[in-house]
């Protein structure tokens, strides 16, 4: 059996899993779709592998593999199969398997290969919830490698190398090769190999770039037997260039100020032979590490190695640093070293210098005094003295006193130490002399590294027979004095005969001198100051030259014994002492007993000139030692023996010391001699000296070793090189100093061998090689010797750096010379210096072209030595030539924008801009730039000229490239509200000191606009209990015009002191920094009322957004803990707080930000909560703005109040001109805030009393001085003000309430002279900033209803006439209808206004138009009205109507229903059936009615609407409580309209007489329509409402008498009539032609006798009030129609003339009298008011119907005029006179021209609102009507212009006339 059923461990754990897992998981978990796991997947609870894979397989054989599906679910699965459908795969044939929990089952799949391909099939599983298979799939053995897709490399600097790798896999099934191919710069390791099956191998990727660049390259890797399989690898890797950059520390620098210059290390002065050492810091700037290298400059071969870094590479880490050490070793005293080291990166792209400078200090010591002076000693005697030695150096100085004091009268007791820095020793000095005589011995002292130090021991000895002179320092000062002139050689007793004798004379000091005539010119010789190196070294022993020559010398100055190792048996050495001097000299030695060195004779006289013989003997006491000793003698003349021998002190002369070294030893031969053990300091290298001079150089002998040193320097390899002293004699532990000098002559290197002798044994010598050489002048140029110029441009200078650098180790001086024709171009800086040893110094050169040319210039240097003479001729100065090339060429500096407008900025703030400078030329440009500030505004000139440049550019100078741009950063800064203009100018600096920086030129302007946050209230509405005031009104009570004035205005510094809503107090009333304060008067109401609420609408005017803010007192105090609150307060703030915690004042939203352009409305509300006036400071701040105190104030009345609410106790009518005939009439307006109504009068008794004052001239008349204002509402008072001077009236009026308080109100009137104001007077216009301005879109809260212009203003208008006005009334929602009423306040407004439709609904999403018109009254006077919009919602007043209907319908039922409530009512029937019935308290009302209802219905009706008050007997609180909710539940109360929405709408106008008009406004008069009728129409409308109208008008007229006792209705059917008989007349055709034919009966009798005078008289008695300009316009257009007519009927009648041949006179008078006849009537018809008044209401009409098809979109008006052409027939009689006339169909108006909106009535003249124009076609009119058509804007309509020709228009007019 093939299959078979098991069940695996992990199945039962599954299931056991299952089983804890809860059935809703379960379920889920078996009716999941695929589930998949990591290598097998869950189709529907059964789990089998995805695929079954044959690797492996080979041909001929079967290869099988087991499926396995395992049931993990909880139920049992039912499942089929389908076996493969190729014939390679077999399994068992298919059945149904079934699956319990947990179990499994295994399918056999055998799989029989035919061919070497691969193979692929399924097999596929179907259960009843779909369909799953299992993939078969036998593969061929494959090839294939496995490596990432991609590797990314470490970040690399150029030249450098970074390495990373991967893992190269065989994931194939045989054995591979491979190869990699990687394009540069990577590298792989290894490129080639072989891998076994799953054999892996580290591939190293090395990247090596050489350019700064992103790598990112395909790595091929080829592999397979015939390397055809390919696949690639991504090598992505960053190469970046290194950057490093040399850090000295601060402390390391020479100027601890020069931060910048990082590349200079300085050692300072570093003692000689010591080593100090510094550390560098390399920063490593880029983010890749970097390689370095640190190279030196090659020296010479004989430079001194001073400075050391052992460093010589090294990796510096990316963003990190390397610490460099560098050390200093000085061998030279006094010389400053200077070297510099490269700091090379990896590829030598880039290096970075580093100088390091460095001088050598030695000792500096000194005696306090030179001299040392011992007196007068006896002999047998010994004295001591104090000598203090002082070093002020901190080195350490070894010092050796080159003296024996063994052998000598003078010792020291340290003849040799250490004198440690900055410390003084003390010495002391013994004189012991041997014999009476004068001593006198200038000893050396020798200090390693410093020049010796000469010191003179003087002391005297005198005996019992022998007393010398006494010889002190001022005697040695004048004997030096006479030994530098040469009178030394002759004995003091020879000078003194001189002397008297007159040969010598005695000078200013006291010293002798030769007489003047031996002298000559000569001057008088001193004692030079000899140098101590000098002074040492030339004494004509150790050198051929001595500084003075000497008066007694000696054959032998140094002696070696040898070896004397027999004792007995020494040699003495002869000594020889010559005698120079012109007297007698004694010689005595000091011979010390245990000296074995003796000099025979002991003392010996010498005559002048000869010499005397002497012997050396050494007898040395003991063998194998050594011996060496300095012996002293002194020579003096002999006269000097005794002081009585001297006439003359001033001829005295010093004694002179001889000294004599002597060695030797007695080491027997063979005998081992001592080992000397010492060290030398000495460097090989004399100092660099210029070619013959002396150089020195000290050497030190430390005897380190317990025995005694003797040492000889032999020169005999080095004659040049000078040695001493040349022998020495070292104890241990002592040094001994000896000075080197030499001379070189050649400047090529000196060898010098030394050759050292220690303890007389050849075994111990040393030869030390010195080296020595001239130092030449050389000075290397850079650049071969040549400087080149860039271009530059004329008067423009350029520099660049040219480097000197001194190739010797001597500093030299320099200096440059440039031709005198070149200094003009070319200059140097500095141009003359001294250079250090070594030292590359950078100059600054200058080439400043005057011409457009190129320039080859040459210049030269001359160098020379410090101590050398500087003149260029000397032979030691070298001069070294320099070419310098130039050109010069122009350039100019230009902008990319030559105009920028930054647009605006916040006054405070800083904006910034970019400028881009372009530098057009061949040159680099040096500019310097220098900004003009220019203002524009209404600021005082003085005071923007004290503040600061409002601009700041972020460099002023600088230099573009040839070519090239330059970025100008510049930040703005307005300090004012105001328009900046600033021109930026630029010079470029020239050479010239007389113009240092060249001719100014602008290069570009900028231009901004310093602005302030600004925001403007532009309309207000108020509901609630100030729904009643209108909007002027209501703009007074809020000063709304003074807070936009204030607005408009720059804010204070004060205000500025918190830019933004800030907490700054800590009291509960803060502090104000603001001037400007308003009121916001939210009027009068009473106590509990609907709070008065105000919106107002906040707009940006600005150009930048505004942030603002109403605060509260507590929105700026500051949060305080508890602790910290004041406890007491002032009346004051107890009031705040009650407003504050009853939030009786409230702004919604209190803060809020504002986009330019936009818009916000603002609720405040006063809630009338208490009586009384409550007030509370409101702080409106503007963010970086105006900060304004608003006062709000409230007024909250008792209910009964009687309050009139006066805004000011002061009222200022407009001024009038004196003269002025009918002054106009005024309005003074009262508004009643409380709940009842006012009765107000205003006492004129202070009229009548200005009037007695002024001549009886009523300057205040009051028309109406009492009145009735109803709650809520405002009443007018009408003034006239009639001044009779120009001066100010002023008056108070005392205004009286019934029953309430009354005010005193101040009026004033300013009477002006016209004459004298002349046109400064224009107080008769209406301007148009005083109206209050007015926004469309603010609505009443909850009203979506606004008008397209809340307030109209017809401006200055004529009596008599006629305005009107289009708005709409816009519905913005789009689901509602709103139904609306307009309400006219008051009786005179009725008169005057009229408004159509005064009630309609507006439809949602609709508008209405509304035509306002204004009937002026015959006198001037000031109209403002307040009209009032009473709006519904359609659907809220339907609901209304619907319940008032029901209510209605139930009182109507109620009327005739009762009930009955008796339930033994049939047996109350039987029983008293005369007994009245019991009425309920629910059915009284019925019992009045006079019928009863017959049928009583049983059922119980609704609840009645009002219940009648009965009384109740009492009862309990329960029982009250019960009948309470009863009658609750039975009233019905009747329902409530809904509360209408108010819209207020004012109307202002102003009308002035027609002469004042004319005067004033003549140029306007054209745009007005003149009523004539509305006189009498209005008296007719007033007689018509009032009850004696008629019968007055009956009194007036008799003939009408009859019309007074008609009725209404019979009145309106008669007008029916009439109107329907005369509109059919006007339509009959039949009528018309009767007409036009009584035209032309014969003229009767009575007409021979018209005029044109009479014609005229009748005229002017059909109109009294005359005809205006319009109608004599229309007359004028009019009769040119019937001209015209009349000249066509003419020329008809005078062709019927011509054929009937009638007489010609007859026909000719006939036709003239018809024709006069017809033009007579028209002439009065067009006369006629109601012509006039039709002709104008058909324009209105049209007018108006167009633009309301605009505004609903039918007419474009803004579309392109098109022509139209009328078709025309012209007969042949009229072409022949219309010929040479061209007729247009339409007239054309220009494209330019303007137009000014259209006003009622008709305009004579083109550019006004409409006109027409008569053209001769077919005896028609054709009007033209140019108009400004409406562009809607929102809702809000403009004008433009558009044509509409009326072809018809006045045919029409005359047709109904007719």
């Amino acid at each position: 059996m093939l299959t078979h059923v098991h069940i695996s461990t992990a199945s039962s754990d599954a299931l056991q899993r299952f089983c804890h897992v809860g059935s809703k998981q379960v379920r889920s978990l078996c009716e999941s779709s695929v589930r998949k796991t990591k290598e097998k997947n869950i189709f529907w609870g059964i789990e089998v592998v995805e695929a079954l894979t044959w690797q492996g397989w080979s041909l001929g054989r079967e290869f099988t593999k087991h499926l396995t599906l395992r049931n993990v679910c909880l139920k049992t699965q039912k499942l089929r199969f389908r076996p493969p459908t190729t014939r390679f795969f077999i399994t068992i044939f298919p059945q149904p398997i079934i699956l319990s929990p947990g179990m499994s089952l295994t399918l056999p799949i055998i799989f029989r290969p035919l061919e070497k391909k691969e193979y692929e099939d399924r097999i596929l599983f179907e259960k009843q919830e779909g369909e799953f298979s299992v993939v078969l799939h036998a593969k061929l053995p494959h090839i294939d490698l496995l490596f990432p897709e991609s590797i990314q490399l470490p970040p690399c600097a150029v030249y450098d190398s970074t390495m990373a790798s991967f893992t190269l896999s065989n994931v194939g099934d045989i054995l591979t090769s491979f190869s990699w191919e990687s394009p540069t710069p990577f590298t792989l390791i290894p490129s080639r190999g072989i891998l076994d099956p799953g054999e892996e191998c580290k591939v190293k990727v090395i990247f090596q770039p050489k350019l700064a660049l992103v790598h990112n390259v395909l790595a091929t890797c080829s592999f397979g037997d015939t390397q055809e399989q390919k696949k690639t690898i991504r090598l992505m890797a960053i190469a970046k260039y290194p950057h490093l950059l040399v850090y000295v520390p601060r402390d390391s620098t020479e100027d601890s100020g020069a931060r910048n210059f990082r590349d200079v290390l300085c050692f300072g002065s570093v003692a000689v032979g010591t080593t100090v050492e510094k550390l560098i810091e390399i920063y490593n700037m880029s983010v890749v590490s970097v390689p370095f290298r640190i190279d030196r400059i090659k020296e010479p071969l004989l430079r001194d190695q001073v400075f050391f870094c052992d460093v010589t590479q090294g990796v510096v880490p990316a963003r990190g640093k390397s610490v460099i050490p560098l050390r200093f070793s000085p061998q030279t005293v006094g010389v400053e070293c200077v070297d510099y080291f490269t700091i090379v990166p990896a590829g030598n792209i880039t290096h970075s210098v580093l100088k390091v400078t460095g001088s050598g200090k030695g000792p500096e010591v000194s005696f306090e005094h030179p001299y040392v002076y011992f007196g007068c000693v006896n002999l047998g005697e010994c004295s001591l003295q104090p000598l203090n030695m002082t070093n002020m150096s901190e080195v350490p100085a070894y010092y050796q006193f080159d003296i024996d004091g063994q052998q000598s009268v003078f010792s020291f007791d340290c003849p040799y130490g250490i004198l440690t820095g900055k410390s003084t020793t003390t010495l002391m000095v013994t004189f012991q002399p041997t014999h009476p005589i004068v001593c006198h011995r200038r000893v050396v002292c020798l200090v390693h590294h410093q020049d010796p130090i000469f010191l003179d021991l003087i002391g005297t000895c005198h005996s019992n027979t022998v007393n010398p002179y006494i010889l002190k320092m001022k005697d040695l000062i004048r004997y030096r004095t006479h030994m530098a002139r040469g009178l030394t050689f002759y004995p003091p007793d020879i000078l003194g005969t001189m002397l008297k004798e007159g040969k010598l004379l005695v000078d200013e000091d006291g010293t002798l001198t030769l007489p003047p005539e031996i002298l000559g010119d000569k001057p008088l010789e001193g004692y030079p100051c000899i140098e101590p190196m000098v002074e040492y070294f030339h004494d004509g022993v150790s050198s051929d030259f001595t500084v003075f020559p000497p008066h007694v010398s000696l054959s032998v100055r140094e002696f070696d014994f040898g070896c004397c190792a027999n004792l007995q048996h020494v040699e003495p050495l002869p000594l020889c002492l010559t005698n120079h001097t012109n007297g007698k000299v004694t010689v005595i030695w000091t011979n010390k007993p245990k000296s074995p060195f003796q000099v025979i004779p002991e003392s010996c006289d010498i005559s002048p000139l000869k010499s005397m013989a002497f012997r050396i003997t050494f007898q040395p006491p003991q063998l194998n030692s050594l011996y060496a000793a300095e012996l002293e003698g002194f020579a003096f003349y002999k006269v000097m023996r005794h002081y009585s021998n001297i006439e003359e002190l001033i001829t005295l002369c010093a004694p002179w010391s001889l000294t004599i070294r002597l060695c030797g030893h007695t080491f027997e031969p063979g005998r081992q001699h001592f080992i000397p053990q010492y060290t030398l300091d000495c460097n090989t290298v004399f100092p660099p000296v210029c070619k013959n001079t002396t150089t020195y150089r000290s050497m030190m002998f430390y005897n380190v070793g317990a025995t005694a040193i003797s040492l000889s320097v032999s020169r005999e390899k080095c004659p040049s090189v000078l040695v001493k002293p040349r022998c020495g004699y070292i104890a241990p532990r002592a040094h001994q100093l000896i000075l080197l000098s030499t001379c070189p002559v050649e400047t090529s290197i000196q060898q010098h061998a030394l050759l050292l002798h220690f303890n007389f044994c050849p075994s111990f010598s040393q030869e030390i090689t010195l080296q020595s050489s001239a130092e030449p002048l050389v000075l290397l140029l850079e650049g071969d010797g040549c400087l080149y110029f860039k271009p530059t441009c004329l008067g423009c200078s350029s520099s660049r750096t040219f480097t000197i650098k001194n190739c010797t180790r001597l500093p030299m001086l320099f200096r440059w010379k440039i031709q005198q024709s070149d200094k003009k171009f070319l200059s140097v800086r500095p141009d003359e210096g001294s250079i250090l040893p070594n030292e590359a110094l950078a100059q600054t050169w200058t080439f400043s072209p005057g011409e457009q040319t190129k320039y080859l210039l040459r210049s030269w240097v001359t160098v020379w030595r410090e101590n050398n003479n500087q003149d260029d001729k000397t032979p030691k100065s070298v001069r070294y030539i320099l070419r310098v090339i130039g050109e010069g060429t122009l350039g100019t500096l230009t902008a990319q924008e030559e105009r920028m407008d930054v647009g605006n900025i916040l006054v405070g703030s800083t904006q910034s801009c970019e400028l881009v400078l372009f530098n057009s030329g061949p040159c680099s440009l040096k500019y310097v730039l220098s900004v003009e500030q220019m203002t524009t505004g209404p600021c005082d000139p003085e005071e923007v000229a004290a503040d600061p440049l409002a601009i700041e550019l972020d460099h002023y100078k600088g230099t573009v490239a040839a070519r090239g741009k330059v970025y100008l950063h510049a930040t703005l800064r307005p300090a004012r509200q105001m328009h900046y203009n600033w021109t930026i100018s630029y010079t470029i600096p020239t050479f010239k000191a007389t113009d240092p920086l060249g001719e100014k030129q602008s290069v570009c302007f900028v231009s901004a606009t310093g602005i302030y946050p600004s925001i403007c209230i532009t309309d207000a509405c108020g509901t609630g209990s100030v729904s009643g005031i209108s909007k002027l009104h209501l703009w007074r009570l809020f000063s709304l015009e003074t807070l936009n004035k204030y607005l408009e205005r720059d804010p204070t510094p004060e205000e500025l002191t918190f830019r933004v809503p800030t907490r700054h107090s800590t009291q509960r009333i803060p502090p104000i920094y603001t001037p400007v304060m308003l009121d916001f008067n939210f009027g009068a109401a009473a106590v509990g009322s609907e709070p008065s609420i105000v919106v107002l609408m906040l707009k940006n005017s600005g150009v930048i957004p505004v942030n603002w803010a109403f605060l509260f007192p507590c929105d700026q105090k500051i949060d305080m803990e508890y602790w910290a609150e004041a406890t007491e307060f002032d009346p004051t703030e107890l009031h705040q707080m009650r407003i504050l915690d009853n939030q009786l004042f409230s702004v919604s939203p209190k803060t809020g930000k504002l986009l330019p352009g936009q818009e916000q409305t603002i609720s405040l509300s006063y809630r009338h909560d208490f009586i009384g006036t409550d007030r509370l400071p409101v702080l409106l701040k503007i963010s970086y703005g105006r900060e304004i105190l608003l006062n709000f104030i409230g007024v909250t009345l008792d209910l009964e109040r009687r309050y009139i609410h006066f805004t000011s106790t002061k009222h200022i009518f407009t001024p009038i001109a004196i003269g002025t005939c009918d002054p106009p009439k005024q309005i003074y307006e009262l508004y009643n805030g409380g709940s009842t109504s006012v009765v107000y009068e205003i006492q004129v008794d202070a009229l009548m009393k200005i009037q007695e004052n002024n001549y009886h001239h009523a300057i205040f008349v009051c028309l109406n001085p009492r009145g009735e204002i109803a709650p809520g509402l405002t009443a007018q008072t009408e003034w006239i003000f009639s001044p009779l001077e120009a001066k100010t009236y002023s008056l108070d009026v005392p205004i009286h309430i019934l029953e309430g308080d009354s005010a005193l109100i101040t009026f004033q009137g300013i009477g002006y002279d016209p004459y004298v104001m002349g046109d400064t007077a224009r107080f008769d216009e209406m301007a148009s900033s005083t109206l209050t301005p007015g926004s469309a879109k603010l609505t009443v809260p909850g009203l979506p209803v606004y008008l397209s212009q809340p307030r109209i203003s017809f401006g200055n208008i004529p009596v008599y006439s006629k305005c009107s006005r289009l708005f709409f009334l816009n519905n913005a929602s789009e689901n509602e209808a709103v139904v609306f009423a307009w309400h006219i306040g008051t009786s005179n407004a009725v008169a005057i206004l009229n408004i159509l439709p005064e009630s309609g609904v507006v439809q949602a999403g609709e508008s209405i138009r509304c035509i306002l018109t204004l009937h002026s009254g015959e006198t001037p006077c000031f109209y403002s009205v307040d009209l009032v919009c009473e709006m519904y919602m359609q659907q809220s007043l339907e609901q209304y109507e619907k319940e008032q209907q029901e209510w209605e319908t139930e009182k109507a039922r109620q009327a005739v229903e009762f009930t009955i409530t008796e339930k033994d009512l049939d047996s109350k029937k039987k029983g008293t059936q005369d007994k009245p019935s019991k009425w309920t308290s629910d059915s009284l009302e019925s019992t009045r009615s006079p019928q009863v209802p017959t049928n009583i219905k049983k059922y119980k009706t609704l609840p009645p609407i009002k219940n009648i008050c009965v009384p109740h007997p009492p009862a309990s609180r329960s029982q009250r409580r019960q009948i309470r909710s009863k009658e609750t539940n039975r009233l019905w109360a009747r329902p409530e309209p809904p509360r209408p929405f108010l819209m207020h709408m004012g109307v202002t106008a102003r009308s002035h007489a027609i002469d004042d008009f004319l005067s004033s406004f003549s140029d306007d008069l054209p745009q007005h329509f003149l009523y004539h009728q509305l006189k009498t129409a209005r008296r007719e409308v007033e007689e018509n409402k009032s009850m004696n109208g008629i019968k007055q008008a009956c009194k007036k007229s008799p003939d009408w008498e009859e019309l007074a006792n008609c009725s209404e209705q019979e009145a309106w059917l008669v007008t029916d009539v009439l109107s329907i008989v005369i509109k059919g007349l006007l339509e009959d055709t039949q009528f018309h032609e009767a007409m036009i034919r009584s035209l032309a009966e014969p003229i009767p009798y009575f007409r021979q006798f018209w005029s044109k005078e009479s014609a005229k008289l009748q005229d002017k008695k059909q109109c009294p009030g005359g005809t205006s300009i319009k109608t004599s316009f229309l007359e004028f257009n009019i009769k040119d129609k019937i001209e015209e007519e009349e000249e066509e009927e003419e020329e008809e009648f005078g062709e019927e003339k011509a054929s009937s041949g009638t007489s010609a006179d007859e026909k000719c008078l006939s036709a003239i009298i018809r024709k006069e006849h017809s033009r007579e009537q028209k002439e009065a018809i067009v006369r006629m008011p109601a012509f006039a008044n039709l002709t104008e209401m058909v324009l209105d009409n049209t007018i108006q119907n167009i633009l309301v098809e605009a505004s609903r979109g039918e007419v474009v008006l803004t579309s392109r005029p098109r022509i139209i052409a009328l078709p025309r027939t012209i007969s042949h009689k009229a072409h022949d006179r219309c010929a040479g006339e061209t007729t247009p169909s339409v007239t054309t108006q220009p494209s330019g021209s303007s137009l000014q909106p259209p006003a009622p009535g008709l305009a004579p003249l083109a550019g006004q609102s409409y006109f027409y124009r008569p053209y001769k076609s077919h005896g028609r009119a054709s009007i033209t009507l140019i108009f400004h058509s409406l562009r809607r804007e929102g809702e809000a309509l403009t004008w433009s212009r558009q044509r509409v020709t009326g072809a018809r228009c006045q045919e029409a007019a005359f047709q109904a006339v007719l």
